[in-house]
C-alpha cells in the first residue's frame, strides 16, 4: 500500500521561496519567520519524500535537481489553488457568476439599458442573461425560479416577495413618417381613435391593450392586429404602412426606415408606464444581492423603511 504523503499548501509557498532567493535567510526575511522555522520545514518535506531538495553551502541554498522539479510542481499547484480562491471570492462577494433577467422593455435607450451597462462596467465578470416575455409571464418564471429578477409593469399581477419601484417610461407612438400626425410634435389620445393598432403578444402588449381599452374605450377587433413578432419587425410593419404601434420611450433610441416616434399625451400632459424589479426573498445568490444593490443606488425607495432598503 502506497504512503500518502501530506504536506500542506504553506510548505509549499514556504519551498518556492526559498528556492527563489536562494538563500535562507532572506527568504525567512520575506516570509516572516524565523530561519529556524524555515529551514526545519524543509527538512521535513525532505524526510516525507525521502528526497534531498536543497543543497546547503556557505553561500547559500539552491534546489538540486529534484528540488528544481519540485518547486515547478509546487507552482502550479499554488497558482491553481490562489486562482480557485479568487474565483471563489468573487462569486461570494457577487462580483461573479450568473444572473438571469426578465425584461419586456427594449433595450435601444433608457434606464434598463443604463442600468445594464453600468453593471457590466462594475461586475464584467457577471454574465447575464435575458429573458424576454409579458409581466405575467416573466412572473410566473420568478415563482418557478426561472429568474432572479423581473422587470416588469406595475399591474394587476400578484407577488408576495420583494420588490423596488424603479423607473417610469413614457407611452410612444411610431407611425409611418407620411401619417397625417407625424406632422405634430406630440399626439393625443383622443387623435388616434380611427387608426389601426399593431398590438404585441409578447413585451407590454397586454398593458398597452389595457390602455387602448382604458383611453379609447373597447377597441374594434378589426382594428388590432396582433403579432407575436420581436419589435424590430413591428417597426418594420409600421414603416410599411400595416398600421401604428405603441412603444415605451426606451425603443426610440434606433433609427427605423420610413418610422417617426412621437409621444401620446392626454390632458395631463405624457402617458407613462411606471415599472418595478421583482425578486424572491429566498433567492441568497451572491450576484443578486450586488445587481440589487446596484439598483437601489440609482433608484432609491425613499418611502421603505431602511431595515429594508
Amino acid at each position: 500500500m502506497t504512503k500518502v504523503v501530506s504536506i500542506e499548501l504553506r510548505d509549499l509557498r514556504w519551498a518556492i521561496a526559498a528556492a527563489e532567493h536562494r538563500s535562507l535567510r532572506q527568504a525567512a526575511e520575506v516570509l516572516n519567520i524565523r530561519q529556524s522555522t524555515l529551514s526545519r520545514a524543509l527538512r521535513d518535506i525532505e524526510h516525507h519524500l525521502n528526497a534531498v531538495l536543497f543543497e546547503r553551502t556557505t553561500g547559500g541554498t539552491s534546489p538540486t535537481v529534484e528540488g528544481r522539479e519540485f518547486v515547478e510542481a509546487a507552482k502550479r499547484i499554488v497558482e491553481d489553488t490562489d486562482a480557485i480562491i479568487a474565483r471563489l471570492k468573487k462569486r461570494s462577494r457577487g462580483e461573479s457568476g450568473k444572473l438571469i433577467v426578465g425584461v419586456h422593455a427594449s433595450l435601444l435607450a433608457g434606464n434598463l439599458r443604463a442600468t445594464l451597462i453600468e453593471h457590466h462596467q462594475r461586475f464584467p465578470d457577471v454574465e447575464i442573461y435575458l429573458i424576454d416575455g409579458s409581466s405575467d409571464k416573466l412572473i410566473s418564471y420568478l415563482a418557478t425560479s426561472a429568474i432572479d429578477v423581473a422587470f416588469v409593469v406595475e399591474g394587476s399581477h400578484r407577488w408576495q416577495g420583494k420588490s423596488l419601484s424603479v423607473w417610469s417610461e413614457r407611452v410612444v407612438v411610431a407611425l409611418p413618417n407620411d401619417h397625417l400626425l407625424a406632422k405634430h410634435d406630440v399626439v393625443y389620445w383622443s387623435d388616434l381613435k380611427a387608426e389601426t393598432f399593431l398590438l404585441p403578444q409578447r413585451g407590454p402588449g397586454p398593458e398597452f391593450l389595457r390602455l387602448l381599452i382604458g383611453k379609447l374605450g373597447c377597441p374594434e377587433p378589426d382594428r388590432l392586429l396582433r403579432h407575436d413578432v420581436s419589435l424590430d419587425r413591428f417597426l418594420t410593419l409600421v414603416g410599411s404602412g400595416w398600421g401604428i404601434l405603441l412603444v415605451l420611450e426606451g425603443a426610440t433610441g434606433g433609427i427605423f426606415p420610413k418610422v417617426v416616434f412621437r409621444e401620446v399625451h392626454d390632458a395631463d400632459g405624457p402617458t407613462r408606464l411606471s415599472f418595478r424589479a421583482y425578486w424572491r426573498n429566498e433567492n441568497s445568490k451572491p450576484s443578486l444581492q450586488t445587481f440589487l444593490g446596484l439598483l437601489r443606488q440609482r433608484y432609491p425607495d425613499l418611502s421603505a423603511d431602511p431595515a429594508d432598503r
